[in-house]
């Protein structure tokens, strides 16, 4: 797997908390971030990197949202 690059729209508190609002995709699309369940900091095992991992909801399906050295990139969940 490869890492897909996306640019992030996001809210930075007073207190330096980001909280990814939402994406543009590769088609140019925008999708909304349903809700982040989880946060924390994480290896990307399948795309490779360090950062902190978002597990988020968008349109009914779970992806991971990592932000690696100011980058961000996208990580979908198979089940």
């Amino acid at each position: 797997m490869r890492k897909i690059f996306v640019e992030v729209y996001a809210h930075f508190s007073k207190e330096g908390e980001i909280t990814p609002i939402s994406f543009v995709w590769l088609d140019g699309k925008t999708y909304e971030i349903d809700k982040i369940i989880e946060k924390r900091n994480a290896a990307s095992l399948k795309a490779g990197g360090q950062g902190i991992r978002y597990k988020i909801l968008v349109r009914s399906k779970i992806l991971y949202l990592f932000c690696d050295e100011n980058r961000w990139f996208v990580e979908f969940i198979h089940y």
